[in-house]
């Protein structure tokens, strides 16, 4: 951001106030999200046993990554379908510019885990030597406050975004910023928030909030403050008369894994499975008690034996002396009974608790028992047991269909030069696109919107291997003859399979139909 001379300041009083009441309204949130990552956190640095829910959420997160999400975007007229056909094409090209793969899986964790991630869609003046480009970044949840309640991010009146900066560096980006005026406010502000002090940062508030302009219209304006310091406020810019971003949006998008009725959070695996865990752990700390205890040879020995005990003890010895005779009056081996095996089906009762709470079968994981051997029926089994991963899938999907209409609006407002992007079709074949945001914006009163139709960049081989199975049978069965032309279009109408548009469509353009 340029250097930005301040004269109308908001009021940033206001704005601590309002940030104030939102820490406190935070505040069961964030005990949650503490106590969910000591959880995690003990898995790997204590060795707490925890392998049961450990092993639930890495699936989880393996199918998630097995499903990225990937975009197409559909024309609502006519007029707009070239477009939305290039926007189909550079859109994954700019996702993958900003490692939106890395910020998925990083999320994906998140979600998984305490049930919340949250994306934002800011546009990065930094990109691209300068020239700039969208960034889509994973939030930090214990940084982002708003208004407790709301069914959506868009309903809160303020959003704050806060981080640890350097200050050499934000003193270097707006000169006016001097931190030994605000070292005061600042560090009660970071002592509120529960930020650790450091002797080179500070911390910086995003403050995004929305306000009605003359003309009766609702902007959404930024402010960027340390302390009492605002470095830098959009209500000063006057190149940005549609305010800070033109789309009106707050730049955060939720994405839950189990929602919770009275706001925008959601619960994860740790909270529905820590409890069955913790009951795992105890049964398996003392059954391991037991079996140690169990498999130490041991003895009951008179004071009077008469038997050099460290000899005894000493295995490389052949021969031990002794002192009288020796019978089982004097020495007698200690017996342990056997465990009850009940408490073993306890264990085992739990683990497949925790198992169906947390929707990861062995099924699900690839594991068959009953004697299922046919492979249609493990297929079957398998895409049963993966319905409660392809529900939390569906979601972030849903997320991602906002994600992608921020991005389009940044384009649309922002692209004001041509970028070129490299496009690698199915074939291999490059080619080079030329796009520009100005192909978007209104013109002679009509503005073109576009529909997200989501599906997944990656298929499991399963998948892969049933779609080539199955077009392996319409080609035997001679659906792609010229006289079954009519019958095979007829039939794909009543067919619902990726891919049968356009197999259609082939088949019209190879038989001149």
């Amino acid at each position: 951001m340029e250097n930005t001379k301040i004269t109308n300041t908001p009021d940033i009083s206001v704005a601590t106030r309002v940030l104030a009441s939102y820490k406190r309204a935070k505040r069961d949130i964030e005990e949650k999200l503490k106590r969910e990552r000591e959880v995690w956190h003990s898995i790997y640095s204590s060795g707490e046993p925890c392998s049961w829910i450990f092993n639930s959420i890495v699936n989880k997160h393996a199918d998630v990554i097995d499903s990225i999400p990937k975009c197409t975007c559909l024309p609502r007229e006519k007029r707009d379908e070239h477009s939305a056909e290039e926007l189909s094409k550079i859109i994954p090209v700019i996702t993958q510019r900003c490692n939106f793969e890395q910020t998925y899986s990083d999320n994906s964790w998140q979600k998984i885990r305490h049930g919340t991630a949250v994306y934002g869609v800011f546009w990065n003046t930094e990109s691209l030597g300068g020239l700039g480009d969208v960034d889509i970044r994973a939030i930090d949840l214990s940084d982002i406050y708003w208004e407790i309640g709301v069914s959506s991010i868009q309903d809160s009146k303020h959003v704050f975004c806060v981080s640890m900066e350097d200050r050499e560096k934000l003193s270097a980006l707006y000169g006016h910023f001097d931190y030994s005026e605000q070292r005061e406010s600042d560090s009660a502000l970071t002592n509120l928030l529960g930020y650790a002090t450091d002797d080179e940062k500070c911390l910086c508030v995003d403050w995004y909030y929305k306000k009605f302009d003359a003309d009766g219209v609702q902007r959404l304006h930024f402010c960027k403050f340390v302390g009492d310091c605002v470095l830098y406020s959009s209500e000063n810019d006057a190149s940005l008369t549609e305010g800070w971003y033109a789309h009106g949006k707050y730049p955060f998008v939720f994405d839950r894994l189990y929602p919770c009725e009275d706001g925008l959070c959601g619960f994860g695996m740790i909270a529905i499975g820590t409890g069955v865990q913790s009951y795992i752990n105890k049964l398996d700390s003392n059954i391991m008690s037991y079996s140690d205890w169990a498999s130490r040879v041991r003895f009951w020995a008179k004071r009077s034996l008469g038997v050099n005990e460290k000899d005894f003890l000493d295995l490389d010895r052949s021969i031990v002396e002794v002192e009288g005779d020796i019978d089982e009056e004097k020495l007698r081996q200690i017996e342990i009974s056997a465990m009850d095996d009940s408490i073993i089906d306890v264990k085992r009762l739990k683990i497949d608790e925790l198992k169906e709470i947390t929707g990861s079968r062995d099924v699900s994981q690839g594991g068959i028992s009953g004697g299922v051997t046919a492979a249609s029926a493990i297929s079957i089994l398998r895409e049963a047991g993966a319905k409660a991963s392809r529900d939390g899938i569906e979601e972030t999907y849903r997320a991602y269909v906002e994600m992608i209409s921020l991005v389009i609006e940044l384009i649309r407002q922002f692209y004001d030069v041509a970028r070129v992007f490299r496009i690698v079709g199915e074939d291999g074949e490059r080619q080079y696109l030329s796009f520009s945001g100005r192909t978007l914006r209104e013109s002679e009163g009509y503005r073109p919107f576009f529909d997200i139709e989501v599906n997944a960049t990656r298929k499991t081989p399963t998948e892969s291997q049933n779609k080539n199975d199955f077009a392996k049978q319409l080609f035997d069965s001679g659906a792609f003859k010229r006289e079954n032309a009519n019958q095979t279009l007829m039939m794909l109408d009543l067919m619902d399979f990726e891919g049968v548009g356009k197999l259609k469509a082939s088949l019209r353009k190879q038989y001149g139909m």
